[in-house]
């Protein structure tokens, strides 16, 4: 090979020299090489810090909602069940047995035939008065004529509240036959 084909590669040292020789000034050390970098450090650190504590409030705001949202489902539970008692309670007084029990207690009696005013003034059926119906009596069993020694038969008010239970069969003889 050639000299001419190499490439020249200087040391420091060399290119040093080569640079004294030409005049040029020689390239001092920096005392505070690593002063420089600080900046930058300090840049990457803060930069890193802010960072960080973006996240942990982030997370915390992301908590806080999680929070909320289940309150707000507890909250739309318990408000879902009391809507569905006032439904069963709105819908156990509109009944048409409850209602009619409810208008007799105010006085109220079933009205008679309509009547109606036509468009010309014209009025059409006959004006009644509503009476109140007769109170319907409940109609008692003919009991049989108590004999000497035998306890009077119970009427309906003297009867027992409850009815027997299924299992046990009612005797209808007395005790002490």
């Amino acid at each position: 090979m050639t000299k001419a084909g190499k490439v020249a590669t200087l040391t420091r040292g060399q290119a040093a020299r080569i640079g004294r020789a030409l005049g040029a000034r020689p390239a001092r050390p920096r005392p505070g090489g690593q002063a420089a970098r600080m900046p930058f450090v300090l840049l990457v650190v803060a930069l890193l810090a802010g960072g960080l504590i973006s996240l942990l409030l982030l997370n915390s705001a992301l908590n806080e909602g999680s929070f909320q949202l289940t309150r707000l489902k507890k909250e739309t539970t318990a408000l879902t069940d009391e809507e569905q008692a006032l439904q069963r309670d709105v819908d156990a007084h509109s009944a048409p047995d409850a209602l009619q029990r409810r208008a007799r207690e105010l006085g109220l009696v079933p009205g008679g035939s309509p009547v109606f005013i036509g468009p010309d003034g014209k009025v059409s059926g006959s004006v009644s008065v509503a009476e109140a119906p007769p109170s319907p009596t409940p109609a008692l069993p003919a009991a049989p004529p108590a004999g000497p020694g035998q306890p009077p038969a119970p009427t309906a008010s003297q009867a027992p509240a409850q009815p027997a239970p299924s299992g046990s069969p009612q005797s209808s003889q007395t005790p002490g036959r």
